[in-house]
């Protein structure tokens, strides 16, 4: 991986705009009962995603996938 070492820079840039968007994209998402159920909610509510939050969840997925081999190069390139 040496030769990537001029490359460091680059891959930081990246590093950075993942994980920008996979926090934007972990909170975009519609909360669940969240702590309602602590205080004596019910909780039993079966919620299918569609449409614009299917595809948001796939997305953050496909974009923590990305920042962990992202990171795994980063750590494979000498400094």
């Amino acid at each position: 991986m040496k030769a990537l070492t001029p490359y460091l820079a680059y891959f930081d840039i990246v590093l950075v705009i993942l994980a920008v968007a996979l926090v934007a994209s972990i909170l975009m998402q519609a909360r669940g009962a969240g702590l309602g159920s602590v205080f004596g909610g019910t909780g039993a509510v079966f919620k299918t995603r569609r449409g614009i939050e299917k595809m948001l969840f796939h997305a953050t997925w496909i974009i923590a996938t990305v920042f962990a081999i992202v990171c795994f190069i980063t750590w494979l390139i000498p400094s």
